[in-house]
C-alpha cells in the first residue's frame, strides 16, 4: 500500500496501536444523516403539477419539504434512516457486523426516529444532536411503473457538524472507517471527513470511500483525488463516476489510475456486475437478477456486503458476490436497507456455499 501521510499530524512512530482484530467495532461510518421518507405512487401527474424533474434530486428547505410530505402522506409513507453512508452502516448491522454510525440530526421527532432506526440496525450509534437546525431528510417518490425515483432533499442539520466529538475515539476503536464523497461538497463536513480519514491513517485503519455521485466528483474532483491518493485504501465507484474522476479519459483508465494508489478498487457496472482490483489482481463478478421495485441505495447495499466480506478476511471475489446479493435484495424491495436479518444471513450462507 502506498504511504499516505500528507494530513497526519502525529508522527506514526510515536503512536501505540491496538491490533485491528482486537478493536471494538468492525466498521465506523461518517456521513450526512438524512431521514428517508419513501412513497410508492404513480408519480407522473404529481411531478408535472409541481414542476419537478423526474429521476432527479431537487434541494428544498425545511418548510417546503414539509409541504410536500403532508401532500403525499395519503399514499402511505415509510420512514427509515438514510443517507448513503448511513445505509451502508445499517446494512452492515443487519448482516451481523459490529457497525457504528456518526452524523448529525436535529433534536426533533425525525432525529430521534433516525437514532432509533440506527439502534435497530446496529444496537448503537454515535450521532450528534443539533438544537438549532431540523433533521435532514429526503423524500423519495418511487414510481409504481418503473421504480424510477425522484427525490426532494432538505440537508438540514446533517451538514453542520462543528467537530467529530466522541467519534474520534470510535474511529480509533474500529477496524475500518467508511466515508462517502457527499461529505466533500462543502464545509464543515469536508473537514470532518478529512479529519476522520486522517485518524484512520494514524491508527493504520483501512479507510473506505464511496465516491457517491458523478456530480460530487465533478464538483470536488481535485479534493477527492487528494483524499484517494493520500488517505484512502478502498474505493467504490460506478462507471459514470469513474469516467468523471478520470476527466473523461475512460473507465479502464480511471480504474487503473485509482488502483495505482489504493489497495482495493470496486467498479460497479449495474446489470453487468462489478470489477474489483485488489493489490493488482483483477476479478469480475456478475449480478443476481431481480424484478426492480426501488433502486434507492443499491450501491450503498453493495458496499455493505463487500465490506462485510472484507472484515471477515474473504477474498475479493467472495466479498463482491455478497455485495451483489445484498444490492439485488435491496432493488427488489422499497427502501435502501434490507432489514430482515434472516434474509441477510441466508445471503451470507449462499455466498459461502458458492465455489
Amino acid at each position: 500500500m502506498p504511504p499516505r501521510r500528507a494530513l497526519v499530524a502525529v508522527p506514526l512512530e510515536l503512536t501505540v496501536y491496538t491490533p485491528l482484530a482486537d478493536r471494538k467495532f468492525d466498521v465506523a461510518g461518517l456521513g450526512n444523516a438524512l431521514v428517508d421518507a419513501l412513497v410508492r405512487m404513480d408519480d407522473v401527474d404529481f411531478l408535472v403539477s409541481h414542476g419537478l424533474h423526474r429521476g432527479r434530486m431537487t434541494p428544498v428547505d425545511h418548510s417546503r419539504w414539509q409541504d410536500f410530505f403532508q401532500e403525499i402522506q395519503e399514499h402511505g409513507v415509510e420512514i427509515q434512516s438514510g443517507g448513503s453512508c448511513g445505509n451502508t452502516i445499517a446494512g452492515l448491522g443487519f448482516l451481523g457486523a459490529s457497525a457504528i454510525y456518526a452524523g448529525q440530526v436535529g433534536d426533533d421527532q425525525m432525529g430521534h426516529l433516525y437514532a432509533a432506526r440506527m439502534n435497530e440496525a446496529c444496537g448503537q450509534h454515535s450521532l450528534r444532536w443539533s438544537r438549532k437546525t431540523a433533521t435532514g431528510k429526503c423524500l423519495s417518490i418511487v414510481s409504481t411503473k418503473d421504480a424510477e425515483r425522484t427525490m426532494l432533499t432538505d440537508l438540514g442539520a446533517a451538514v453542520t457538524m462543528d467537530g467529530l466529538g466522541e467519534f474520534d475515539n470510535v474511529i480509533r476503536s474500529s477496524r475500518v472507517v467508511h466515508i462517502t464523497g457527499y461529505l466533500l461538497l462543502g464545509e464543515p463536513m469536508a473537514s470532518r471527513a478529512e479529519e476522520a480519514m486522517a485518524i484512520g491513517v494514524q491508527e493504520q485503519i483501512p479507510v473506505s470511500l464511496d465516491v457517491a455521485d458523478p456530480f460530487v466528483v465533478h464538483t470536488v474532483r481535485d479534493r477527492m483525488w487528494h483524499a484517494i491518493e493520500e488517505l484512502v485504501d478502498i474505493v467504490f465507484m460506478n462507471e459514470e463516476e469513474a469516467v468523471t474522476l478520470a476527466g473523461g479519459a475512460g473507465v479502464e483508465v480511471a480504474l487503473a489510475r485509482v488502483a495505482e494508489v489504493c489497495d482495493t478498487v470496486v467498479l460497479k457496472l449495474g446489470s453487468r456486475g462489478s470489477v474489483v482490483v485488489h493489490k493488482g489482481q483483477r476479478v469480475e463478478v456478475g449480478v443476481h437478477p431481480v424484478q426492480a421495485v426501488d433502486t434507492t441505495g443499491a450501491g450503498d447495499a453493495y458496499a455493505a456486503g463487500f465490506l462485510y466480506g472484507y472484515i471477515q478476511g474473504w477474498d475479493a471475489r467472495r466479498s463482491a458476490d455478497l455485495g451483489a446479493r445484498i444490492a439485488s435484495m435491496t432493488v427488489g424491495q422499497v427502501g435502501a436497507v434490507v432489514r430482515d436479518r434472516d434474509r441477510m444471513l441466508a445471503a451470507i450462507a449462499a455466498t459461502l456455499a458458492t465455489p
